[in-house]
C-alpha cells in the first residue's frame, strides 16, 4: 500500500513550525519571506477545503529582538515579558499575511492546565471547532507569558500532538531543522541512515531520540518529536517530520511525495489524552 498517497485525503491538519524555521540564524529576527511562503501554503490548503491549525513557536525570540536582549533571557520574568511582546507582534504579522490571501487567523494560547482540567479542555475543543467551522485558521502557542514549570508543556512538538489529539486531526506535520528520523543524529554522525516510514513506534525507535537539537534557538530535539509521535499516532493521526528550511515541503507532503519521515497512525482503544499528558510531561 502507498501510504503517502493517502495523505492527499487528509482533511484536518495540524502543522507545527519551530523557531529556527521562522527566523534568520544570524540576527534572530523573523524571516518574512519564509513566513509569506508558509502562509501561502496554508492558505492554499484552506482553499482546497481542508481545516488547518498552525502551532507556531517564536514568541520569546521575537520579543527578545524587539526589546533589545543580546541573548535569550535567563529569568522566568524576562522570558514571560519577551513572550508577551513577541506573541502580539507575531500574531499581527500572521493576521496581515493571512488577510492578503483572503483568510482570517485567530490566536489560541494554552497551558498544561488547559488540557488537564475537564472544563477547560472541553472549552478549548469547542473553540477550535467554532474557529474551523467559521473558516478561521487557529494559531496556537504555549501561553509563555504566564506559564511556569508546573503548568507548561515545555515544547511545541508535544503541544502540537496534544492539539492534534484534542481536535481529532487526521495528520500532524512537524517542521523543524532536520529532514526526518535517522538512526543517529545526522548533525554529528555522517553515517546516520534516514528512516522514511515508521509503521510502529517501538522502544528501539524511542531510544534513538536525542535530547539535543541542531538549533540554538529551539527547545525540542528528536526526543520530543518521538514523544509527539507517540501521542498523535495513539490518538489516530498520521504524523510527518520534515525539514522546515523549505515550507514548500508542506504541499509536497500533501501531494504524497516522499518527503520527511511518515509515522502511521496506530490508534489505541485505551488512549486517554489526560493520562498521556500526566505521564509524559
Amino acid at each position: 500500500m502507498n501510504y503517502r498517497e493517502l495523505l492527499k485525503d487528509k482533511k484536518r491538519i495540524v502543522i507545527k513550525i519551530g523557531t529556527s524555521s521562522l527566523t534568520h540564524l544570524a540576527s534572530g529576527r523573523l524571516n518574512l519571506l519564509k513566513m509569506e511562503v508558509l502562509v501561502r501554503e496554508l492558505s492554499d490548503l484552506c482553499n482546497q477545503g481542508k481545516e488547518v491549525v498552525l502551532v507556531s513557536s517564536g514568541a520569546i525570540g521575537v520579543g527578545c529582538t524587539a526589546l533589545g536582549f543580546p541573548h535569550k533571557p535567563q529569568t522566568l520574568a524576562e522570558k514571560q515579558a519577551c513572550a508577551a511582546v513577541g506573541q502580539a507582534k507575531l500574531m499581527m504579522i500572521y493576521q496581515k499575511l493571512f488577510s492578503e490571501y483572503g483568510h482570517q487567523a485567530g490566536q489560541i494560547l494554552m497551558t498544561k492546565n488547559t488540557m488537564v482540567d475537564n472544563l477547560n479542555r472541553r472549552n478549548a475543543r469547542n473553540t477550535f471547532q467554532a474557529l474551523m467551522r467559521m473558516g478561521v485558521v487557529p494559531i496556537v502557542n504555549e501561553n509563555d507569558s504566564i506559564s511556569t514549570y508546573e503548568i507548561e508543556f515545555g515544547d511545541n512538538d508535544t503541544l502540537s500532538a496534544v492539539v492534534a489529539s484534542l481536535i481529532k486531526a487526521d495528520l500532524l506535520i512537524l517542521l523543524s531543522d532536520i529532514d526526518g528520523l535517522y538512526t543517529d543524529d545526522p548533525h554529528r554522525n555522517s553515517r546516520a541512515q534516514f528512516i522514511g516510514l515508521v509503521e510502529h513506534l517501538d522502544e528501539h525507535l524511542k531510544e534513538m531520540g536525542k535530547s539535543s537539537t541542531g538549533s540554538k534557538v529551539g527547545t525540542g530535539g528528536m526526543a520530543t518529536k518521538l514523544r509527539a509521535a507517540e501521542i498523535a499516532t495513539s490518538a489516530g493521526a498520521d504524523m510527518v517530520i520534515a525539514n522546515g528550511a523549505d515550507f514548500h515541503n508542506i504541499h509536497r507532503i500533501m501531494d504524497g511525495k516522499e518527503t520527511g519521515t511518515l509515522f502511521l497512525a496506530n490508534p489505541k482503544e485505551e488512549f486517554y489524552l489526560v493520562d498521556y499528558i500526566e505521564k509524559l510531561l
